[in-house]
């Protein structure tokens, strides 16, 4: 009688046991057919300090302690390391004799990148080595990396450290685009940087054309760590375009920015900017920044060396203002004085250096008009509607004690330069009805100290600008003060200049 079973079982058997032979003789996941892949993953010569393999509820294998190196030499030190990486397949490729990996899951990657123009960079990234890399031979479906750290070295010894809680990239053969997802911290100003999009396909010929876009978030951005700023920033955006020229468009608000010891005013706006990928470099082709009813418009660019600290240079432009949306964010107190306000101004900041301050960077030269400016202070503001009639020459002229409206509007004009922290105004010109002041000065923001000179015309004599005895008194000072017959003229000045380098 023919026991069907009995041959069943037979050929379950023979068959499994094939299926054991043959996945033992083509075991993709052993670490001498591995490696060269995570080499290309990674782009660096690894090796492991221990290593078993998985077989449910997915094949592949553990690793522990792994080592990345770039440079052969033996006296530079790798470039990195992590805690664990599994690498998965799966059982149908295996037995279908298809080469791709499920997942390669990397916890604790910490990666160290030498300090630029260093003997160990150049070994580790010697020009041209980007070109070597065109990505896994084998398609990887998801490369998952958790917990990572990427520290920047810097020549000084300090570092910049940028914390990764998720990168997910998926998708990674050669000649296709990837996927990707980035969870991390940025390193100054410091702030969580949220992205996704995709990259590729690579062309490792010619690095800059590959395609990149995406969508980001750039939240609870500390502007301490920038300068004299202060308040926090939230930023979304797009991108994309090829590496060395992304298009990224932006807009960004703060709800408390301050320079210094200013009052925090709300602040928002948005950029359009060219980013090259390779080196950094920005090319700012419109930022607007609007606070209160002002608009803010610059312009300018981000240049420099490689990996290297950039200078930066930006055009300001501001048309028909607010003088005291400008002044809040610079002044503890209100703004002195409101109106109209358009100026234009240059702004160059050098790169930065560990010994050199940001005031002591920055260079500024710009051009500013008030046209109908008034003082903010009650008391100031009817002190200098008196002074104007009685410069004016108007008999009996006392200061307003009723309506505001029926005070003078004066006008601030001039040029202004900052050097090595030093505000300089040349020719600043300060007129009201009845009297004109041209004035040369200097204030120093480090100390505070102020010097100005110049002269102030008036319609009237000098004796018309004070009541009372004083006027009295300078009855006899007429003659020495007029200025071909008309009206006076008054030499004005200040405490002692401070020391201001060219």
């Amino acid at each position: 009688m023919f026991n069907w079973k009995f041959w069943l079982g037979a050929a379950a058997a023979i068959l499994m046991a094939t299926c054991i032979y043959l996945v033992n003789q083509h075991w993709p996941y052993r670490y001498r057919k591995v490696q060269p892949l995570l080499e290309q993953v990674f782009a660096s010569r690894i090796t492991v300090s221990a290593y078993h393999r998985i077989y449910f509820p997915h094949p592949g294998f553990v690793a522990k302690g792994l080592t990345l190196r770039r440079s052969a030499a033996p006296d530079v030190p790798p470039i990195g390391s992590t805690q664990d990486l599994i690498v998965e397949g799966r059982w149908s490729d295996l037995l279908l004799f298809r080469r791709r990996v499920r997942l390669v899951d990397v916890k604790g990657l910490h990666i160290v990148i030498p300090p630029v123009r260093s003997r160990a960079n150049q070994e580790d990234f010697p020009t041209g080595s980007s070109m070597d890399f065109a990505g896994p031979a084998m398609p990887v479906e998801q490369l998952s990396i958790h917990d990572a750290v990427l520290d920047l070295l810097r020549v000084n010894g300090g570092k910049y450290t940028y914390p990764i809680r998720q990168l997910t990239m998926r998708n990674l053969r050669q000649g296709q685009a990837l996927s990707y997802f980035v969870d991390m911290q940025n390193a100054s100003p410091t702030g969580r940087i949220q992205a996704r999009g995709s990259f590729g396909p690579l062309v490792p010929k010619n690095l800059g054309a590959t395609p990149v876009s995406g969508k980001f978030t750039f939240t609870d951005v500390n502007l301490r760590e920038i300068g004299e700023l202060r308040g926090a920033l939230s930023a979304k955006g797009q991108l994309s375009g090829a590496l060395s020229a992304i298009e990224v468009y932006a807009t960004a608000e703060s709800d408390d920015f301050a320079v210094h010891l200013g009052r925090p005013v709300a602040v928002n706006g948005w950029l359009r900017c060219t980013v090259n990928g390779l080196n950094a470099d920005v090319v700012l082709h419109r930022i607007e920044v609007q606070t209160g009813a002002t608009a803010i418009d610059v312009r300018g660019n981000v240049m420099g060396s490689a990996n290297a600290p950039k200078a930066t240079d930006l055009d300001f432009a501001v048309k028909s203002g607010r003088a005291e949306d400008l002044l809040h964010p610079f002044l503890k107190d209100r703004s002195p004085i409101t109106g109209v306000v358009s100026l234009n101004a240059h702004a160059h900041l050098a790169p930065a250096s560990d010994q050199v301050k940001f005031l002591e960077r920055l260079r500024v030269d710009g051009s500013f008009v008030l046209p109908r400016e008034r003082a903010t202070n009650r008391a100031t503001e009817k002190a200098l509607t008196g002074f104007s009639k009685r410069a004016q020459g108007l008999r009996n002229a006392k200061e307003t004690n009723g309506d505001p409206a029926g005070d003078v509007l004066s006008s601030l004009e001039g040029r202004v330069t900052i050097r090595h922290g030093v505000v300089s105004s040349q020719r600043l010109t300060f007129e009201v009805p009845g009297a004109e002041a041209e004035l040369n000065g200097w204030y120093d923001l480090g100390d505070g100290k102020v010097r100005l000179i110049g002269k102030l015309r008036m319609d009237s004599d000098v004796s018309h600008v004070t009541t009372g005895f004083k006027s009295l008194l300078l009855k006899p000072l007429v003659p020495f003060f007029r200025k071909n017959n008309a009206g006076a003229l008054v030499r004005l000045w200040s405490p002692a200049r401070p020391t201001i380098m060219t």
